[in-house]
């Protein structure tokens, strides 16, 4: 296996980060330790924002100091003393990984063109291939294909090895021209230009002029500005210029165009502002400054004590930085790599081979990858929840399903807006929808007739955002559903037993946890719906839960586990395990599994033998079905907090279509996470 890889470029601004990023990535679900090192980094007390955003990543645990080769004025005291002292850091980082990705430097130091030079050697030295990242933007496919042939020669000359070319920020119309015209001894791809990575912060405009927040919330300074306008004309002048994410620079004193803004910013059907600046150090006069306050707006307005001609030249020069701060900047650089990077060729041509573990990293990487493959629509009912806004945001844009949101449409595009996030591929859908209400009602009516329930109680029941998304998912307007972020359990799944209920042959709805460990992935089954299930139902789960291993690609091997192993325990809890297990048997009689069996048994080889020595599943056991909630709960959680696994869940198995509960304190990924879990549900139903 290779290694390392080198991510340098013959220029600046080429957009390597998204580049540094997506290569990191991609190796993060393949390996298990993956690194990242910076050769040259600016200074020793600046950090190093690229460096800042590859060490954000998760799979990465090393430190800042540990990735850090030398600084630029070491390279121009001695360029042959920094580069050994590169090479000996490097060896340091290299044996806690195994693979190490090193993004060379930005041209942020006047170097001249010995630069790329200096670059090569440093590959060469480290055994590292050579990714080349060329700039697309304001290009030709000719010119690009200039660049890149002025640099191969270079490369060789210090010997380092060209495995790749990337040319980034491409036009997008110009992909195809792009890679013909770089076509040869290497693979080439190009990437399109994405302007919002390139989009400044409201913070970072507020830095660049030396302001300070006036009014407004401080966690909205964090959006990006896609758009800066100077409001000296008169506001219906000015309200034509506006657009979703601008950020708008006016005299102190012009509370007509103030007053103006605002107003259009809260009205419906007007563009979302990203902030306000205010010049010349003026603020409105305390009566403005009170009808402000009372509008209860959170829209950040500045203050700055520069003109607005100083303001406005300050704030073009700022330039945005892709960060681990902007979730959605991430998405987007992740999702261009992904598109327009052939993965197998790139993996192919470091010789990264397929591992024989399976990280935290490379389960969720490839629930992504699974859910892109067939994409399915999916209805989350809590569209008044930031966090499912995010989780939106972020599903939209790696492409991994399509989206149903209930709530106000106005409300939820709005406050998506006001956080910097874009859902415009969602469907946002009301609950009081009159036509979908009445429809839903008949068929709920119909489905609950023989409970007594009415056309009007209908009416009254599936305005519940649960309740609609079921009938959603009943009726094949969505493949399936994930809530609970904001409700309980039982409000999230009670309308499935109603409406959906279980599968031919399959008496009970049963969940599992997907515990990721730090080298394979387990099932435990059941730790959140049933309180003590009879042994016919735990012989239901377990077979469900073997069927929930196989479509997440864990062989399954069945563990029922009790208090004894075999036949050395009696009682009646004991009893129900056994009688469960020979149920299983009997109906599938192809699983392999065992019980009763301790935990210990189960997961130890060395006590396996002792106990069940001609046992096929002691002491590799895959799927682990205890006897009652109180020990599945307290199981999964002990070995959640005390070995630092991952539980994804809790996964709902048994209904017809799938639905599946979020914790109430679910974090961003883990709603990600469980809508790619959804999603390979729906596929398996046929």
């Amino acid at each position: 296996m290779a290694r390392s890889i080198y991510i340098t470029s013959p220029e600046g601004d080429t957009g390597k980060s998204t580049v540094a990023l997506g290569m990191l990535d991609l190796l993060a679900h393949r390996v298990e330790r993956v690194g990242v090192y910076r050769p040259v980094a600016r200074s020793t007390t600046e950090r190093d924002y690229v460096l800042d955003l590859l060490l954000a990543h998760d799979g990465v645990d090393l430190t800042y100091e540990q990735c850090v080769g030398v600084t630029y004025d070491e390279v121009h005291e001695d360029p042959e003393a920094a580069l050994s002292e590169i090479v000996a850091r490097f060896h340091e980082v290299q044996r806690h990984c195994d693979i190490v990705v090193i993004v060379g430097t930005d041209y942020t130091d006047v170097a001249g063109p010995a630069e790329l030079t200096y670059n090569a050697r440093i590959a060469a030295n480290l055994g590292a291939p050579v990714l080349l990242v060329v700039r697309g933007a304001d290009r030709t496919p000719d010119e690009i294909r200039q660049v890149v042939e002025v640099s191969t020669p270079e490369l060789r000359a210090s010997h380092a090895q060209l495995i790749a070319v990337i040319a980034n920020r491409c036009v997008p119309s110009q992909l195809d021209a792009v890679r013909e015209a770089l076509a040869g001894e290497v693979p080439v791809w190009a990437i399109p230009d994405e302007p919002f990575l390139q989009a400044p912060t409201v913070q970072g405009l507020m830095a660049a002029v030396g302001g300070t927040l006036w009014k407004g919330d401080e966690q909205l300074l964090a959006r990006e500005a896609l758009d800066v306008l100077v409001g000296a004309m008169s506001v219906e002048h000015l309200l034509d210029r506006l657009s979703d994410g601008s950020v708008v620079i006016t005299p102190g004193d012009r509370n007509d165009v103030l007053l103006g803004l605002l107003a259009s910013h809260a009205a419906d059907g007007f563009p979302s502002l990203a902030g306000i600046i205010l010049t010349g150090g003026f603020l409105p006069a305390e009566p403005i400054a009170r009808l402000i306050g009372g509008f209860g707006q959170r829209l950040p307005i500045m203050r700055t004590s520069l003109g607005t001609f100083r303001t406005a030249t300050a704030a073009a020069r700022t330039r945005g930085r892709l960060t681990a701060a902007s979730q959605r900047k991430v998405d987007i650089a992740l999702a261009l790599f992904e598109k327009h990077v052939d993965s197998d060729t790139l993996l192919e041509r470091l010789d990264v081979s397929h591992p024989a573990v399976v990280t935290p990293l490379m389960f969720e990487f490839g629930l992504l990858d699974r859910a892109r493959s067939d994409r399915k629509h999916i209805v989350l009912p809590e569209g008044d929840d930031d966090r499912i806004l995010r989780a939106a945001s972020t599903l939209l844009h790696r492409n991994v399903a399509q989206l149903t949101i209930l709530g106000n449409e106005t409300t939820i595009r709005a406050r998506a807006t006001e956080l910097g996030l874009s859902i415009n591929d969602a469907r946002v859908l009301s609950p009081e929808d009159p036509a979908l209400v009445e429809r839903f009602a008949e068929e709920y009516a119909k489905l609950r007739a023989h409970k007594g329930i009415t056309l009007e109680q209908a009416r009254e029941i599936v305005t519940d955002v649960s309740y609609f998304g079921t009938m959603m998912v009943h009726l094949g307007m969505a493949d399936g559903m994930v809530s609970g972020a904001a409700h309980t359990t039982t409000h999230t799944i009670k309308p499935s037993f109603e409406i959906i209920k279980t599968l031919p042959g399959v008496s009970i709805v049963s969940s599992v946890f997907l515990m990721c460990l730090q080298d394979r992935v387990l099932v435990y089954g059941d730790c959140a719906v049933n309180p003590d299930p009879t042994a016919e139902q735990l012989a239901d789960i377990a077979i469900s839960s073997a069927a929930t291993a196989a479509q997440f690609n864990v062989e399954p091997r069945i563990a029922m586990l009790s208090y004894s192993t075999g036949e050395s325990g009696t009682g009646a809890d004991v009893d129900k395990v056994r009688a469960a297990t020979e149920l299983v048997r009997a109906r599938r009689p192809d699983l392999c599994i065992e019980g009763p069996i301790q935990y210990d048994a189960a997961v130890d080889a060395s006590v396996a033998k002792a106990k069940m020595p001609d046992s096929a599943v002691a002491g590799r056991a895959s799927v682990f079905i205890f006897p009652d909630l109180n020990t599945g709960n307290n199981t999964y959680k002990a070995v959640q907090r005390s070995a630092g696994a991952i539980a994804v869940g809790p996964v709902l198995q048994g209904l017809r279509k799938p639905v599946n509960d979020l914790s109430r304190g679910a974090l961003v990924q883990d709603i990600v996470n469980t809508v790619a879990i959804t999603a390979i549900q729906a596929q398996q139903v046929s």
